[in-house]
């Protein structure tokens, strides 16, 4: 695949401080911009506050340099009662910034939309 799906929802860029031992980006940096980039999609849909509840799966497909601009795209896959499944890719651009991108990590997030007390309600399952 050489698009991303989804829609653009976090664009970051790589810095030194979140590398690890090797010089790689470190991958919980990576795995908190993908929750970051879900948690804003899954708000979006929901018009509410939301809950990371699950991460179904996710894997690694090459490490992240330093200087490289991360890209998190959303597709939202199912909206349920209160919950909302969805599919993150992570593309990066190198630098110097220019239009090659690889896709470096995916996974699929679940958030449940909550109220003002921290309880679970539902997600309007008729919006588009």
């Amino acid at each position: 695949m050489t698009e991303p799906r989804g829609e653009l929802s976090l664009r970051n860029l790589a810095m030194p401080a979140d590398t690890n031992p090797n010089g790689d980006i470190f991958g919980g940096w990576l795995l908190s911009q993908m929750d970051i980039a879900g948690g804003l999609s899954a708000k979006g849909r929901s018009h509410s506050r939301i809950a990371t509840v699950a991460i179904e799966s996710m894997s690694f497909h090459q490490a992240v340099r330093v200087g490289e601009i991360v890209c998190c795209y959303t597709d939202i896959l199912k909206v349920g009662r209160t919950s909302m499944r969805i599919r993150i890719e992570v593309w990066t651009m190198g630098m110097p910034y220019n239009q090659t991108r690889a896709k470096v990590t995916e996974g699929i997030f679940t958030y449940v939309a909550i109220d003002e007390n921290g309880k679970a309600q539902p997600v309007d399952r008729e919006e588009a």
